[in-house]
């Protein structure tokens, strides 16, 4: 598992998440592909699907003040205060199997998730 280097915000307090070298790797990869060399990987929560929450993912060059900042073997992540309340402990991972490949968040605060799988309740 990469271990994070914390940015500015909350270096001292144990919120944080963690990312596996195979999500890493996975998202240099899609980066490079994409063209979006040098851009932070943003990683969210937003309110929505049938359970409540769902996941976001995304490239950005926008760093707000009030984002923190993970380092991930040349992978900047960057995340807002929200969604940081609810992504505390989660490790993100990158897995392969029969039915497909893909992200994967494994959150330990997560109470239920949906039958689909976007969304979860805490």
């Amino acid at each position: 598992m990469s271990a994070p280097h914390s940015g500015t915000r909350d270096s001292q307090e144990t919120r944080s998440i963690s990312m596996t070298q195979a999500a890493v790797d996975y998202v240099k990869r899609i980066r490079a592909n994409e063209g979006k060399e040098g851009q932070a990987l943003r990683i969210g929560v937003k309110a929505g699907g049938c359970s409540g929450f769902s996941y976001f993912l995304g490239f950005t060059t926008e760093r707000r003040g009030s984002d923190t900042a993970f380092e991930y073997d040349g992978l900047t992540v960057v995340v807002d205060p929200r969604s940081l309340d609810v992504l505390a402990g989660t490790e993100v991972d990158y897995q392969r199997g029969l039915l497909g490949a893909g992200i994967q968040f494994k959150n330990p605060r997560v109470k239920k998730t949906c039958g689909c799988g976007d969304s979860f309740t805490l």
